[in-house]
């Protein structure tokens, strides 16, 4: 199991808000990066994480919707379920100060 890493009390505080931004709307994960947050690593990690479930998202979409029957009726709904609750996972993560990387898809470091 992944240890959890918090991040700089004061940086977690100022950045909070850029931590969970693109949890709820994914497509917004690149606002850290270009607002003031840019130089905070807890803001980033975070957008990382958030640009993650965005590729996420557009795979299951794609998969799901190309594939007759088992795309429609078994990878769409169960990959929707899981990408909602990886998000509200992010969330929590974000919301407590917690640099905790998403189960499956987190691994992947896109954002320096």
């Amino acid at each position: 199991m992944e240890e959890t890493k918090k991040g700089d009390p004061q940086d977690v505080e100022k950045n909070k808000a850029m931590a969970i931004v693109g949890y709820i709307i994914p497509i917004l994960f690149f606002i850290p990066l270009v607002t003031d947050a840019k130089n905070s690593p807890f803001a980033k990690f975070h957008a990382n994480q958030q640009l993650n479930l965005l590729l996420a998202a557009v795979v299951v979409n794609i998969v799901g919707g190309v594939i007759p029957f088992i795309g429609w009726f078994i990878i769409l709904p169960l990959g929707t379920i899981f990408l909602i609750v990886v998000a509200i996972m992010g969330i929590i993560n974000g919301s407590k100060g917690d640099m905790k990387p998403l189960p499956v898809i987190g691994g992947f470091k896109l954002i320096n």
